[in-house]
């Protein structure tokens, strides 16, 4: 299961996975967008389910999700990639994006990981990825709001991973630098970087099969994935 799946990390994460012949359920705002994906997938020869939600309305998320699990049953691999950005001062940013970007950053995962728990638990086991950044150990002026909930999304997996490792799930965190999606172009973030020294959408792909595919016995905690020329 991978949410954010229309564009971007989110994108090319399910189509690496499906050329490793997993099957998918694939969840996103954008119908169009993500039928394009889906059909791209189905075409390397496995199944996949998909449902739309805007992650920002909390009151969708447990509908969708149930959505996708009644397609394709409970998944082995949960990915929660979906999330935004806002750049502001914190003294400028208001407490309805205040609370946007917490919903789409924190809350939702929250959400979609109580709603796949109970089948994870039922079926002993299961691993869940949240997609982090390295702003949640670093400050970034402009950046601020955006940090303090990846940082509230690290502590939220740790404490996941210790709540449910006697049910024989996993709980991992895939911290990144940054990688050139369109998150850089969306109208709540303004920034001047060089996406060119980011890091490829296709090797966050790779490193998440490669953490996906780890035997049962052995959790990679936090793995730390940057450019090489650091923090842009």
């Amino acid at each position: 299961m991978i949410t954010g799946a229309s564009r971007g990390i989110g994108a090319a994460t399910a189509e690496r996975f499906a050329e490793a012949g997993w099957n998918l359920q694939l969840l996103a705002r954008n119908a169009d967008q993500l039928e394009a994906v889906a059909t791209s997938c189905r075409s390397k020869g496995v199944m996949v389910s998909t449902t739309t939600a805007d992650l920002s309305d909390s009151s969708a998320i447990s509908e969708a999700i149930a959505a996708l699990q009644d397609q394709g049953g409970c998944p082995d691999v949960v990915i929660n990639n979906a999330g935004a950005a806002l750049t502001a001062p914190l003294a400028d940013v208001s407490l309805e994006q205040w609370q946007w970007l917490f919903q789409l950053n924190v809350t939702s995962v929250f959400q979609v990981c109580q709603a796949v728990l109970p089948g994870l638990r039922a079926r002993g086991g299961g691993l869940i990825i949240n997609i982090s950044s390295h702003a949640a150990r670093n400050a970034f002026p402009t950046w601020g709001v955006y940090c303090i909930t990846k940082a509230a999304l690290q502590a939220f997996t740790r404490c996941l991973a210790e709540e449910e490792r006697s049910h024989g799930i996993r709980a991992t965190t895939l911290t990144l630098g940054s990688v050139d999606t369109p998150l850089y172009d969306t109208p709540t973030v303004h920034a001047d970087f060089d996406r060119c020294a980011m890091l490829p959408v296709a090797r966050v792909a790779d490193t998440l099969l490669h953490i996906a595919q780890q035997p049962r016995q052995l959790l990679l905690e936090d793995l730390t994935l940057m450019p090489a020329a650091g923090a842009l």
